[in-house]
């Protein structure tokens, strides 16, 4: 069978963080949504997930203009083959970015398809599942506000979450998350990369008494591996990085380096399921761990937990933490007592509600 169309849905999720939103890119954060469905000339459809947020509208662009018309007329079952091929043909315009992600949902689609086409879950087609269900960490948005902060890692706690993120890189903020959660749960912080080698070294100092899981992209560029392996071994503090990763050779980079002791690719950002696999793969054979980038509410967090599922260690799932009460994919994103359930019917095993993705397409 062949291609026949593939198309982006972007939609506006409503969601509630408790308490403001933080301004993003000029605005209120938005939780976009980017929806790619593909359907095949005998009438399967798949559904991916590429990274959207504020840049969905370049995501859009990328794929009805450059991915979308390599793609159609294509044998949908050769996924490797066609992702890899369409990558090398566009590579001039980008190795990462809207490109990627574009090709990121496209990949995810033809994964779903494949396991529709076979009746097997996505957990089957990659060897079986492991366990049918995942442990997760809340992954909290920034509040910029230390009691905000506190706030919500208690709630998330009395949720069940045996682990917490926060996106912070306020010293007072970081410390009275450990406070709210007490020394029991694991406290994750992401600071999105906010200092030069000096302040993160600094922060890693006054950071010693919290016992961090983990330190994220503590330092800008993301790019410089060496200052940041530097940061891991002066710190003392377990690095995490790989969000912003072009591919599996930049991971290579990464681990060579010394730079990080949890790796973090990002399947609707680093090419779907299908680099993610050869990532995975890279990062088990150097031994360090795993440690995906979910924080999604679509297919792309559904196929992070199905490649989960099929690892042989218990590994934490990245959950975004909010409150949402209308989403396409209905309950299957939602958690129970910290852990998420993955779906195992064909594909994905998700069922999209289109009344509600025309309901909450951006217009």
């Amino acid at each position: 069978m062949s291609i026949k169309t593939v198309t982006a849905h972007a939609l506006s999720l409503p969601f509630d963080i408790g308490g403001p939103k933080p301004i993003f890119a000029g605005k209120e954060r938005q939780m976009e949504m980017l929806l790619i469905r593909v359907e095949t000339q005998d009438g399967l459809v798949g559904f991916g997930e590429s990274f959207g947020f504020a840049i969905w509208p370049s995501t859009v662009q990328a794929l009805e203009r450059l991915v979308a018309p390599l793609a159609i007329g294509q044998d949908e079952s050769h996924i490797t083959t066609l992702t890899q091929e369409i990558a090398r043909r566009l590579h001039p315009l980008g190795r990462s970015g809207a490109v990627t992600f574009a090709i990121s949902g496209l990949d995810i689609a033809l994964w779903d398809i494949a396991g529709q086409r076979q009746n097997k879950s996505l957990t089957g087609l990659l060897g079986g599942a492991l366990r049918s269900k995942i442990p997760a960490y809340a992954s909290l948005i920034r509040y910029n506000n230390p009691d905000l902060v506190a706030k919500n890692c208690a709630k998330a706690a009395a949720q069940g979450f045996k682990a917490i993120k926060i996106h912070e890189f306020s010293i007072d903020a970081i410390k009275a998350a450990r406070q709210a959660i007490g020394k029991d749960i694991h406290l994750m912080v992401d600071a999105n990369c906010p200092w030069d080698k000096t302040q993160a070294l600094k922060a890693c100092e006054d950071l010693q008494e919290e016992n961090l899981f983990w330190l994220e992209e503590p330092l800008w560029p993301p790019e410089d591996h060496l200052g940041l392996a530097e940061i891991q071994t002066l710190g003392r503090i377990p690095t995490a990085a790989g969000e912003n990763a072009l591919g599996y050779m930049d991971f290579l980079d990464l681990i060579e380096k010394k730079s990080i002791t949890y790796a973090q690719p990002s399947v609707t950002k680093i090419g779907g399921i299908t680099e993610f696999i050869k990532v995975a793969q890279l990062i088990e054979d150097h031994s360090l761990l795993l440690a995906p980038h979910s924080p999604y509410m679509g297919p792309g967090l559904i196929a992070t937990a199905h490649l989960l599922a099929c690892n042989a260690k218990d590994i934490f799932l990245e959950y975004t933490f909010c409150e949402m009460n209308e989403n396409p994919l209905g309950p299957s994103i939602l958690t129970q007592d910290g852990y998420f359930e993955v779906p195992m019917a064909p594909g994905l095993g998700i069922h999209i509600d289109m009344q509600i993705v025309e309901k909450l397409t951006v217009k």
